[in-house]
């Protein structure tokens, strides 16, 4: 059964996949020299240039060139990637979903990699006694904060990793349809709060006096993105409320 599928540059149909089960390899270059290798037709790319190996719920990658680092990016993250040196071979590439970018004279050409059989166990504590463990991030996704948070990185939630952050302004406007009464003030309240609540600044009471925290909205939405605080199904508490329920 395979378990990794090698999506070809402007891919148009199913038919034209290339998919390889767990211990098999596909090479790509300009000209790959294994048949039912991925061809990529340009002069700056080396003709083996580089190999993925399906290796069970994920892959590895090997850099095939003599000069240029190729990076492995996941679409659906919040800017990871992963960067393979010339020469390396066999990186693991963890992503389930993952652009492969490679540098070729002037241009940056690239094409998907996809390994759907990631595996899951169950995360219930599995009736072990004792206290439980104590919440990394103890966030309540009925609060207002939560909103915010979620107004802050809606962008690249939806597909933009690298979105510039919506002005205070913005969130204002985008969070009225389930907050009538968000204000500029309100807003940065509560990302004064977040920024608390998930230590990236001290509180008031241990705060130095005179020391501000710069970059705090980037900030928030690096370590929410990063730990998937907020993943786009998040995204309906942005949702307008019926008018009889608004509060």
């Amino acid at each position: 059964m395979y378990s990794v599928i090698v999506v070809p540059p402007s891919c148009g149909s199913v038919a034209e996949q290339l998919r390889i089960s767990a211990g098999e390899r596909v090479e790509f270059g300009r000209a790959p020299a294994r048949d039912g290798g991925l061809a990529i037709a340009h002069a700056g790319v080396p003709r083996v240039a580089g190999e993925i190996t399906a290796h069970r719920t994920f892959w590895l990658l090997s850099n095939l060139s003599e000069d240029q680092t190729y990076v492995v990016e996941n679409p659906e993250g919040a800017g990871e990637h992963v960067k393979v040196a010339p020469g390396r071979v066999e990186a693991p590439v963890p992503f389930e979903l993952a652009r492969v970018t490679l540098p070729a004279a002037g241009d940056l050409l690239s094409f998907d990699v996809w390994a759907p059989r990631h595996a899951f166990r169950s995360v219930e504590r599995g009736g072990l006694e004792g206290a439980g463990t104590v919440p990394a991030f103890a966030l309540d996704r009925t609060k207002r904060y939560f909103a915010v948070l979620a107004a802050l990185c809606e962008r690249r939630l939806r597909g933009e990793p690298r979105a510039p952050l919506p002005a205070v302004e913005e969130m204002v406007e985008r969070l009225r349809p389930s907050w009538p009464k968000a204000s500029r003030s309100a807003v940065y309240w509560n990302i004064d709060y977040l920024a608390v609540k998930l230590r990236l600044r001290p509180g008031p009471d241990t705060a130095e006096p005179g020391r501000r925290t710069h970059g705090k909205k980037e900030s928030l939405a690096s370590l929410a993105l990063r730990f998937d605080l907020v993943r786009e199904d998040d995204l309906v508490v942005l949702a307008p409320v019926p008018s009889e329920a608004k509060r």
